[in-house]
């Protein structure tokens, strides 16, 4: 097997970006820290919400930046841990972690503001991201996108940002925007991970390897140089994916296809345990207090 080092530190480990994320999370601890009277009376974020700011920062390096991202060049199943952590993990951290006096701040710009309010409307937001996802996945646009930066980072913004309003109704807390409760968030979950199915189930139970860029060699080499120093690229004699992972292509997709399903479904069970309890506990509540009416005594 071969390793990993072998592409070097700028492959392995994305320094650029790297440098981007630390900007905007230092970034992000001065709005909420030093220059927050400059926006709003509120008090500082709570501890809470900083810890899931940076740990979807965390997830967000670990999917674009990390070794998993070079991993996701070199093997279909990484790939798709690589899609799970950046739809499914960093978004409703971030979305968690920003405190809704910096979204109203945001939001005062009037294009942003009304092209969230309609992305984020349930049916599109859901709708919007699970296409995406599925249409990224078609082989011919997949080939394109990883043998093309700036296909695959128009893509790759493009899915997340989907991702990010896939989110925003069920974790939203901001007055006066649409956001689901009770039954309605169950039944959007459901709805999602439902969406999410077909395009798992093709690229599982397909008959043979779809991806030209994991079993053409030139298409492999064009999806490396999104990420390897075309220098270090070159001086490598590389043969295929087989040099780093020995399980056939079929059985690797059909892993990827699998892991992709299973991480959903774990994160989707999470909330909709969460979006139960809020629902019994707002079902009991409302039943005290018609039983505390009942038990008043009548005026008459």
């Amino acid at each position: 097997m071969a390793s990993l080092s072998m592409f070097g530190f700028v492959a392995l480990w994305s320094p650029y970006f790297l440098a981007f994320l630390l900007l905007i999370t230092c970034l992000y601890f001065m709005i909420v820290g030093p220059w927050r009277t400059r926006f709003t009376k509120e008090g500082p974020p709570t501890r809470k919400q900083k810890a899931y700011f940076v740990t979807g920062i965390v997830f967000l390096y670990i999917s674009l930046g990390s070794p998993v991202d070079l991993l996701g060049r070199l093997i279909f199943s990484a790939h798709m841990i690589q899609m799970a952590i950046l739809s499914f993990m960093a978004p409703p951290l971030l979305i968690l972690g920003i405190p809704n006096w910096l979204f109203e701040r945001l939001f005062e710009i009037r294009p942003l503001k009304a092209a969230v309010t309609l992305l984020t409307k349930p049916l599109v937001a859901v709708v919007l991201f699970n296409s995406l996802f599925s249409f990224y996945h078609v082989p011919f646009i997949f080939d394109l996108a990883n043998s093309n930066a700036l296909y695959h980072a128009v893509i790759t913004t493009m899915i997340f940002i989907a991702a990010w309003m896939m989110w925003w109704p069920l974790l939203n807390k901001m007055p006066g925007w649409q956001s689901l409760s009770g039954l309605k968030k169950i039944g959007y979950i459901f709805a999602d991970g439902a969406l999410l199915t077909p395009a798992c189930a093709l690229i599982i139970f397909a008959g043979k390897p779809l991806y030209a860029t994991y079993y053409d060699p030139q298409m492999w080499l064009k999806s490396l140089a999104l990420c390897v120093p075309a220098d270090t690229l070159a001086s490598l004699d590389l043969t295929g994916p087989e040099m780093f992972f020995s399980v056939p292509l079929l059985y690797d997709q059909q892993l990827g296809g699998i892991l992709m399903k299973i991480i959903q479904e774990i994160i989707y069970g999470i909330m909709l345990f969460f979006a139960f309890r809020e629902w019994y506990r707002k079902e009991k509540e409302k039943e005290k207090l018609e039983t505390a009416a009942l038990s008043q005594p009548s005026e008459w």
